[in-house]
């Protein structure tokens, strides 16, 4: 018995999907494989003496009954069905069968790049938010489907581990687990004694700084997975501090085996550093470390480019799109005023810090840095919120011993690096380390400086105020805003005035605070919460600016508190200025005081330079890598200037050296950043080669448009009441109250959802429109709704909504017509792997008694042809009948000796031919892929359609 044939077993009839040394795999006959049962062998032989259904017999698909016969609408509906209910097409991408996501045609590139390579090595380095997590794990799909990987692992920084976890169950049907230090002890009680946790679980979402760990590190490489792939890749290069150092020595020795896929993703591959930007690229081939990007030979640049992508917004709207597939980013400056209280606030901080850090000098090194780092986080916190200054002040511990010289790096996020999220509580260690060395008179500055802080109240705070009107500007345009702030009390402070300010002019308004001491998965159950309420607010620190995606139901954004590193300005917009996105239009407000010196400084020197480079070039450049010298010059601006801050009104001294070797250094940046990105935008892969391979893909799988059709006319037939929504394309409310549902099948009722509500929104269109769930062909609702009709129709139900057969008299023919719906299976054969099977639902056909084949598109095209007089029942199954027997013949004889088995040879050699093209490396054809088409196929249905004899041609 070979993959393909139909069997009986246990009084059912199954298609053998897989036959292995001692392992038969059985798919049921109406069912996808998801649901296939493993059968062994020798069980099957010993039972089958005693127990005959035991028995795995060959037997044969049934041929369509006579009696059972419908119209055109039943059959087409039969083939929609059965179309949907494929998972391993026949067609280019095996893994488009199974994921719940739409990908657009850009992000198909990463993964026909990762066809073309053996192992697969891919720098994936696409702009922020056009979705490198979609384009990766199609890679990992598509080498699953394949046969190629069984097992995959993800490095990612630990707030990243949930969502990937979320991605790969939900779009891409992979259950994985996360291992990280919560995890561990829960995962392991789970798995046999003489196994480890690495070569237990296939699908595993890893937290980089938990296995990087000399401790974790070396069992995870003993049986480390055939793909891994790399998140936030800049972080693992060697630079400040022993982190990265660790990471890289692990994403390194996984490397070093040449057999490993290895995919890295970052939107920031050059940090500025030259070498650094090639030892990542030395993790994809060693070769690549030594070469001179600059200087790169054209063979070198055609080499690298096979392994390399990095295209912007901007290069995919205008090659890849034919339509805008991001939103618009508008920036708005707002500003405010210090109001008096606030003001000498402000100028009794500063005195105080200049003293700390003047008096400072005569420290050792460290110390004085200390003093330093120190001086620019308690500026910071005073102008965040008079609570978070308060907090930073009173919560300190006296005599604390200081840090060694090698801690340097526990002090480090006062730079807020990218590569890990900041901390969001107010930075009062350093605090309490500098305060062991402060005098008397200082400590008592210290206190006053708090109860100045405590006696500041919201009605004296015009940043708060400005705020408020901002949010309130902002829903009146049917915007859902985010106000970003840097510490948990500012967080708190500022939600508190929104949900005593709002609900006077918008009552059904809510507004949402989540900080750093929410966890995780209770952030995401809170978001999604908050997604159901007409008017939102989110009030958040950067614990958020990583990790979930806000694009479904945010739309801009506030920088209550402006990031000093402008990297992390742009991971804050880009949490809703992303694919997916379905506003036009993203508003960013960038909120500041026009009176402090500090936000001044910071917009000139930083984020002024950082918006002119992302008009320019079309995306953001980091900062150099030089982050410490940037802060550390800021604070010799503010405290050892020759324009000392006397007057809040005094701008700093932006042409000072530092500022001008910055923005140098940055400009190199961005001229090594325009030149890569020009090279290595993928312009070998042309828009219309990639679309070719999509539009065979949808001709087999059904695209978004069929998953409607099908949906929308199944209800009608079973009595689900659907209404198109009055404002948006494309969206549909399917009704669930009891009462709606009477009558439904109980099956298509467990797949609806239960919502409180009684109307379940949905939208066919991926990324999907605001409020509506996206409804594709392996949503569980079109899975259980193609089920049931498929069934019913196999099983001859009466009152089935689709039919196996049918008869018509149309004008749409000249001359007795016949269209076969068949199911034709082919086997993949590759050279050293198992076969693969590969399905579809295929319509045929043939004039008269099969005098003449009908060529394909005119038979599809048949498939909806409209009946133009009424047919008797009884001449329609003596249609059926006749035309039954022509096609009893056809497949009950030898397979060379018919022009279907010509059809079916047809078919695999264009398979084959799509196969080939998407491997196919430059250079290097693919040998020994073969397909072979099964045979006989099964026959599904049939349809007759009669011709209407117009009486004047008798005249």
């Amino acid at each position: 018995m070979r993959p393909g044939a139909i069997v009986r077993f246990r009084n059912r009839d199954w298609v053998l999907i897989a036959a292995e040394d001692e392992v038969l795999r059985l798919r049921p006959l109406t069912g996808t494989s998801d649901e296939a049962l493993a059968v062994h062998r020798r069980l099957c032989d010993l039972l089958g003496y005693t127990l005959p259904t035991e028995r795995v017999e060959l037997s044969q698909f049934p041929l369509p009954d006579a009696r059972q016969v419908a119209d055109v609408q039943s059959v087409r509906l039969l083939w929609q069905a059965a179309r949907l209910l494929l998972r391993e097409g026949a067609t280019p991408f095996r893994s488009l069968g199974r994921i719940s996501v739409r990908p657009r045609t850009y992000q198909l590139v990463p993964l026909m790049m990762a066809l073309r390579l053996d192992p697969v090595r891919l720098l994936i380095a696409d702009d922020v938010g056009v979705g490198k997590t979609v384009e990766a794990a199609l890679i990992v799909r598509e080498l699953w489907d394949r046969g190629e990987i069984r097992r995959v692992a993800v490095l990612c920084p630990p707030y990243l581990c949930d969502w990937w976890q979320k991605e790969l169950e939900e779009k891409f049907h992979l259950e994985a687990v996360v291992i990280g230090t919560g995890t561990i002890g829960r995962l392991e009680r789970g798995i046999p004694p003489d196994r480890t946790i690495y070569e237990h679980y296939p699908v595993q979402v890893i937290s980089i700084d938990f296995i990087k760990s000399p401790r974790n590190r070396p069992r995870f490489l003993l049986k480390a997975p055939e793909l891994v792939i790399v998140d936030e890749a800049h972080g693992v290069v060697p630079g400040h501090g022993a982190d990265r150092h660790l990471r890289y020595e692990l994403v390194q020795e996984l490397a070093r085996d040449r057999e490993r896929h290895l995919i890295l993703l970052t939107a920031t591959p050059h940090s500025g550093i030259p070498k650094a930007f090639q030892k990542l690229l030395g993790l994809l081939d060693p070769r690549f470390e030594g070469w001179e990007f600059t200087a790169l030979s054209e063979p070198q640049r055609a080499e690298l480019a096979r392994h390399f992508v990095q295209r912007t917004r901007r290069d995919i709207e205008v090659q890849w799109e034919d339509r805008p597939c991001f939103p618009k980013r508008d920036p708005i400056e707002a500003t405010y005023r210090l109001s008096p209280a606030y003001r000498d606030l402000f100028k009794a901080v500063y005195d105080f810090c200049t003293e700390i850090v003047r008096s400072g000098e005569v420290l050792q090194p460290y110390r004085r840095r200390l003093r330093w780092w120190s001086a620019l986080a308690l500026l910071r916190c005073v102008m965040s919120s008079p609570r978070a200054a308060r907090v930073a002040l009173e919560k300190r511990r006296k005599g604390e011993a200081f840090a060694s010289e090698e801690d340097e790096e526990d002090i480090y996020y006062v730079y807020e690096p990218t590569d890990r999220l900041p901390s969001d509580e107010a930075p009062t260690p350093l605090l309490e380390r500098v305060e062991a060395d402060l005098t008397d008179p200082e400590k008592v500055k210290l206190r006053r400086l708090e109860k100045m802080a405590e006696q500041i109240t919201p009605e004296q705070d015009n940043k708060l105020k400005g705020c408020i009107e901002i949010v309130r500007g902002l829903l009146r345009e049917g915007y859902h805003p985010v106000v970003w702030c840097y510490y948990v009390e500012t967080a708190e402070y500022v939600a508190e005035a929104l949900e005593k300010a709002l609900p006077e002019e918008f009552p059904d308004a809510r507004v949402l605070c989540l900080t750093g001491r929410v966890g995780e998965e209770e952030r995401r159950l809170r978001v999604d919460h908050l997604l159901h309420e007409p008017r939102r607010v989110l009030v958040a620190t950067d614990c958020l600016s990583e990790g979930i995606n806000l694009q479904d139901g945010f739309n801009a954004v506030i920088h209550y508190d402006l990031p000093w590193n402008p990297n992390r300005l742009e991971q804050r917009e880009g949490r809703v200025d992303r694919y997916g996105q379905q506003t036009p239009v993203v508003k960013a407000v960038r909120y500041y005081g026009v009176d402090n010196p500090v936000d001044g400084a910071v917009i000139r020197v930083l984020l002024n330079k950082a918006r002119e480079i992302r008009d320019a070039l079309g995306t953001y450049v980091p900062i150099p890598e030089e982050e410490r010298l940037v802060v550390e010059a800021l604070v010799n601006a503010l405290f050892f200037g020759r324009n000392r801050l006397t007057d809040l009104q005094t701008a700093l001294p932006l042409s000072e050296p530092w500022v001008e070797k910055l923005h140098q250094k940055w400009d190199l940046d961005v001229r090594r950043e325009r030149e890569s990105r020009t090279r290595f935008a993928q312009r070998a892969l042309k828009p219309e080669e990639v679309q070719r391979e999509l539009e065979a893909t949808d001709r087999v799988l059904g695209d978004p448009k069929a998953v409607r059709d099908f949906v929308l006319l199944t209800c009608q037939k079973l009595g689900i009441q659907v209404h198109p929504d009055r404002k948006q394309a494309d969206v549909w409310h399917v009704l669930t109250q009891p009462g709606a549902l009477e009558g439904v099948p109980e099956a298509i009722r467990h797949a609806l959802p239960n919502d409180s509500r009684g109307r379940w929104t949905i939208s066919f269109t991926s990324p999907t429109p605001e409020g509506a769930e996206y409804v594709g062909r392996n949503h569980p609702f079109v899975v259980a709704l193609a089920r049931y009709v498929f069934e019913q129709a196999l099983e001859g139900a009466e009152h089935a909504v689709a039919a196996r057969c049918g008869a018509i008299r149309t004008r749409a023919v000249q001359c007795l017509t016949t269209l076969i719906l068949l199911r034709p299976r082919f086997q993949l054969l590759q050279p050293d792997r198992p076969p693969l099977l590969a399905e579809e639902v295929l319509v045929t056909g043939f004039e008269g008694f099969v005098d003449r084949w009908l060529p394909q598109d005119q038979a599809l095209d048949l498939l909806n042809a409209e009946p133009s007089a009424n047919l008797p029942a009884s001449e329609k199954r003596e249609l059926v009948d006749l035309m039954r027997k022509e096609v009893r013949r056809l497949v009950e004889v030898a397979p060379d000796a018919n022009h279907l088995w010509g059809i079916l040879k047809g078919r695999a050699q264009e398979l084959e031919e799509a196969h080939r093209r998407i491997r196919q490396s430059v250079g290097r054809p693919v040998r020994g892929l073969r397909v072979e088409p099964h045979w006989p196929p099964d026959v599904l249905g049939l349809l007759v359609l009669q011709p209407e004899v117009e009486v004047s041609r008798w005249r």
